[in-house]
């Protein structure tokens, strides 16, 4: 809204500094602070009403060190990160973005879904809160809206650079923009990988069944990140801070494939009127950072699954569109570890209770973040620790613009 006021009163009656707001970088960086603020001033009261309606956490009994003083801290917080994260979006992006209405549109479904959990969970007393499959069929309702989008909309494209051109000679009058269904691979030379070309190679190249790949693919990448990051949750700050990490590295994604003159210089793709995503990460970032001045230990408010699912499947679909899915192995490492740890249990348990009638397990307790607890280590240092993890996977995974 005021991206748009201010545009106004630049072209209409040339009002001095109004051109600020044209600036990705200083609208970002509004953003940052906005949501910060709204996060940390609104984040108390929200706590408060959250006392005062007794939303609080029903701590399961697993023996842990110091989860009795978890029993009764509110829960749901993640709708501090919603709030701060959306109103800072609405008064500092360009609303008529596709990306920006794709992301507010997501937030608002998986949002949705966390808050019906939270809501089973604290006020119908049931621990299993929102049942697995309908979890599954919200998140697939949210990857077949995101996979048409992508589908159908023609102002989601990329450019395609004449390899004989660099940024010294590159004339922006004709450079074409055209509809294309690549992303990008990390650690190979020729990093892009067309859906289309996977397509036809199974299909046929008369065939229009690409949305059989691709909606199945953003499907499942939606459901994985998001729960992954649902596990994740189990330690104060754990999550958030993880999350917080991960997608300031996707805002450099997001900076760098929307600028004309970085891709071309990195040489990876460049995609038009995505770079307005970095206000949205911006927003979310500085949420995540202003929910954490509670979260940390010990938390003063559980994000609950309002921020876990919501933060999880908006990692997913910011990687989505700007084409670095294939890079959530790499970045959010440690919440594919947190996964294949609870995976991993359950089968060695049911397979050794099968063959020996004695189920078995591998870790002391899973997810691996309670393991970690169960031999000893305090919570705040498990989670100091995966945040350095995290931040070595960060680099790591922005270091792939120029290893291949």
């Amino acid at each position: 809204m005021l991206y748009h006021l201010f545009e106004i009163l630049e072209s209409q009656f040339n009002l001095p500094g109004a051109s600020l707001f044209s600036y990705l970088s200083f609208r970002a960086a509004v953003t940052v602070i906005m949501a910060l603020s709204i996060s940390i001033v609104f984040g108390k009261k929200i706590i408060n009403y959250l006392k005062v309606k007794q939303v609080g956490e029903n701590v399961r009994e697993l023996g842990l060190e110091g989860e009795e003083k978890k029993v009764g801290t509110p829960t749901m917080g993640g709708i501090i990160i919603i709030i701060g994260t959306l109103i800072p979006v609405i008064l500092m992006s360009n609303l008529e973005n596709i990306y920006i209405q794709i992301l507010i549109i997501s937030t608002l479904i998986l949002g949705t879904i966390g808050l019906i959990d939270d809501y089973i969970k604290v006020f119908k007393k049931d621990k299993k809160g929102l049942h697995g499959k309908f979890k599954i069929a919200g998140q697939s309702l949210l990857g077949i809206f995101v996979g048409i989008v992508l589908l159908t909309n023609n102002n989601i494209t990329i450019v395609e650079f004449d390899k004989n051109l660099n940024s010294d000679n590159i004339e922006l009058s004709r450079i074409e923009e055209v509809k294309s269904y690549k992303t990008t691979i990390p650690f190979f030379k020729n990093n892009e990988l067309d859906y289309n070309e996977f397509s036809k190679a199974i299909f046929g190249d008369e065939s229009n069944f690409l949305w059989l790949i691709i909606i199945p693919i953003i499907i499942f990448i939606i459901a994985s990140v998001s729960n992954s990051n649902n596990l994740t949750d189990g330690l104060d700050g754990l999550s958030a801070g993880l999350s917080a990490i991960i997608i300031f590295t996707l805002g450099v994604f997001a900076w760098t494939s929307g600028n004309i003159i970085f891709s071309d210089y990195l040489n990876i793709m460049y995609i038009p009127r995505v770079g307005e995503i970095t206000i949205f990460i911006a927003a979310l970032i500085g949420s995540l950072v202003g929910f954490l001045w509670y979260n940390t230990y010990p938390a003063s408010v559980f994000m609950g699954d309002t921020g876990s699912l919501t933060v999880g499947g908006l990692i997913a679909v910011i990687s989505i569109l700007i084409r670095k899915e294939l890079l959530i192995p790499i970045l959010c490492g440690v919440f594919l570890l947190e996964a294949l740890s609870v995976i991993i249990q359950v089968s060695y348990f049911k397979l050794t209770k099968k063959n020996t009638g004695v189920g078995k397990r591998i870790f002391l307790m899973s997810p691996i973040h309670h393991h970690f607890q169960k031999a000893g280590y305090h919570e705040s240092k498990i989670v100091s620790r995966m945040w350095i993890i995290g931040i070595f996977l960060a680099v790591l995974t922005i270091l792939t613009l120029k290893i291949r």
